[in-house]
């Protein structure tokens, strides 16, 4: 019985690319760290210099008062994480790119 499980567990473990999958996510663990570091060094000072500091830029807001209630519009940290989505994409985008990675996929004819 157990010897018939583990049979079966380990079919499950080559026909499902259990074993890619994991070494996918630490892969892309480690991509997603080295891209968070890149965003860090070089596309932050690049806002900073254009705007003067990111945690400014975090920090802006913008205020609406409609009689007496008031809403706080946190701009400036949806505009941080969109900037931090689009570099992390891009970086994404050209190592696949360069690495010709996403013609591993194409069947071919």
């Amino acid at each position: 019985m157990v010897k018939k499980h583990a049979s079966g567990f380990m079919d499950f473990i080559r026909e499902q690319g259990v074993v890619g999958l994991a070494v996918g996510l630490a892969i892309g663990t480690a991509a997603g760290d080295t891209v968070k570091k890149l965003v860090e060094a070089f596309i932050s000072p690049i806002v900073q210099l254009m705007i003067g500091s990111q945690k400014g830029l975090e920090a802006a807001t913008w205020t609406m008062q409609v009689g007496d209630r008031v809403g706080d519009f946190k701009w400036g940290a949806f505009l941080s994480s969109l900037i931090t989505l689009v570099a992390t994409a891009f970086v994404i985008y050209l190592i696949i790119h360069f690495m010709k990675l996403d013609k591993l996929d194409r069947k071919k004819d």
